[in-house]
């Protein structure tokens, strides 16, 4: 997780308000400086597709984030990941990138010694509660990160941080997508949202990055085209990507998410290609 989980309901609309309520309860302007690319012709939702939760395509999607997140398709060879990226939130780690200063990887921590007492990460708790919130390494260092890669190795371990992972990101970004009535792609676009930017309604969040994207265009939920609703969401979020000192390189929606998008793949069918930093990626 890239971001703290902000929920200030009270500091937007009414209308996003509600609809991230039904995000948290389990319902369902362009940069200026971006490089013009010819407008994709509109069609219509795709959402009566299974969409992300199918198998194939769920695994397609965590192939996808591994390409911007550890530039591999391989991405469960990132469970043992673990360094401070120097984006301000402590130690990135594990297979979706918990964080020591968002909570995230403080809460993966928590359930995981709940279910495995005297687990190798157990004693770092303190620790962990009180750097939670900044980038801190006291009571962490060379210890911790050694500590993790071990832990990694562990089975269990590794099945905790899926389970962490959809809960906290892939289950309410999918539920969220499918409530604004997207298909494969939307959903996918929703989620590397949310494992870039967080839950919450700030604006550098996904809920503020929708909230921003919905003055530009109608949800096909709301009867609007699901391609220039998804292209607005695009342009809002490479501007938010854009002022983040850590996120400056937005290929990862040039060259991977916006291609799919104008080649009309709202289902996120395969063979698929795309570049990430200059790294070309194909899934057949």
């Amino acid at each position: 997780m890239k971001r703290a989980a902000l929920l200030l309901l009270t500091a937007v609309p009414a209308a996003v308000a509600a609809a991230t309520a039904v995000y948290l309860f389990g319902l369902a302007p362009s940069d200026p400086d971006r490089t013009e690319s010819p407008k994709p012709p509109s069609r219509q939702s795709s959402a009566s597709a299974q969409g992300l939760n199918a198998p194939a395509k769920k695994e397609l999607a965590q192939e996808i984030v591994a390409s911007a997140e550890n530039s591999t398709l391989d991405w469960r060879s990132a469970y043992g990941y673990v360094e401070d990226i120097g984006d301000g939130r402590g130690y990135t780690a594990g297979v979706i990138g918990f964080c020591t200063g968002t909570h995230d990887l403080l809460t993966l921590v928590e359930r995981y010694t709940k279910d495995h007492p005297g687990n190798g990460l157990a004693r770092f708790l303190p620790a962990l509660r009180a750097v939670d919130g900044t980038d801190s390494h006291a009571g962490l260092g060379r210890a911790f990160t050694a500590a993790w890669r071990a832990e990694a190795g562990v089975a269990a371990f590794r099945a905790a941080q899926d389970a962490e992972r959809d809960r906290v990101y892939f289950d309410p970004a999918v539920r969220l997508a499918r409530h604004d009535g997207l298909g494969a792609l939307g959903q996918f676009i929703y989620y590397d949202a949310m494992v870039v930017h967080g839950p919450g309604t700030d604006p550098h969040s996904l809920q503020g990055i929708r909230a921003r994207a919905l003055r530009e265009a109608d949800t096909p939920a709301e009867g609007g085209s699901e391609t220039r609703y998804l292209d607005a969401f695009l342009d809002v979020r490479r501007t938010v990507m854009k002022s983040e000192k850590s996120h400056h390189d937005t290929t990862r929606i040039d060259t991977a998410q916006r291609r799919f998008l104008y080649d009309g793949n709202l289902d996120l069918r395969t063979p698929l290609e795309w570049r990430v930093y200059g790294e070309r990626y194909r899934v057949p």
